[in-house]
């Protein structure tokens, strides 16, 4: 069993084995906006997809009860559409901390396209949305967005390293605002997306009322006290 600081114990072959997953959809994902293959190969590929997703579905959890390997305590989400090492959805983006904020780093393929060759800018929203709130976490804060601001100043390319950031610029009381961007990695000075996010931890009723129903992978209610989507924050560099 492995365990990150201060969460709980986690089985570290399990982990391998749902990144290994999700790396592999991942790239599923991308060869089937890619592949010029004939209909007879598509309609082969598509069986033995829907063979792949009868054996996953053997067995699944409620939607209401956490993957056993998340730990929101620790802000650990295996499946976060953004982060998460097991998710087909996500690119996945890293995330660590640094001085006064987070760096996000990322490569967003085919699969993410808009106007042809650039990143759809939905995505790019999603994207900020994610690091707007890990900031929030990185600064010992944590709440739900309730407004989200995206200036779009340059498109976004796809197939190319990306650089975001973000930082907490004002908190008070359960609220706080906190800003960020995305740039290639290339030109890190050269804003392409700039984002401004308001965050609101919610009531204690609230929380009951949003959460209540969620359980741990045993099954026990316990809703997180700290409902969140961000995944962990990486110290290193």
């Amino acid at each position: 069993m492995t365990s990150d600081a201060g969460g709980q114990p986690y089985d570290a072959d399990l982990m391998a084995a749902v990144t290994e997953l999700g790396t592999a959809l991942r790239e599923l994902v991308d060869a089937s906006v890619l592949t010029t293959v004939p209909a007879d190969q598509l309609r082969a590929a598509a069986a033995d997809a829907r063979a792949v997703t009868a054996r996953l579905a053997a067995a699944q959890r409620p939607v209401t009860q956490l993957p056993v390997l998340d730990d929101p305590l620790v802000f650990r989400r295996v499946y976060n559409p953004v982060s998460g090492v097991g998710s087909a959805l996500a690119p996945p983006v890293r995330i660590r901390r640094v001085e006064g904020g987070v760096v996000g780093e990322a490569l967003l393929g085919p699969a993410y396209e808009g106007p042809p060759g650039y990143v759809h800018g939905g995505m790019s929203s999603l994207l900020m949305d994610q690091l707007l709130g890990s900031a929030a976490i990185a600064a010992g804060l944590w709440g739900m967005t309730v407004r989200l601001e995206v200036d779009y100043r340059r498109p976004v390319p796809l197939s190319t390293p990306l650089t975001m950031r973000a930082q907490v610029t004002e908190a008070a009381g359960r609220k706080c605002a906190v800003t960020g961007t995305i740039a290639t990695t290339a030109a890190p000075d050269r804003t392409l997306v700039e984002a401004r996010g308001v965050f609101v931890m919610p009531r204690e009723e609230l929380r009951a009322d949003y959460f209540g129903a969620i359980t741990d992978a045993s099954g026990q209610h316990r809703p997180p006290g700290r409902p969140t989507d961000a995944t962990a924050l990486s110290d290193r560099p």
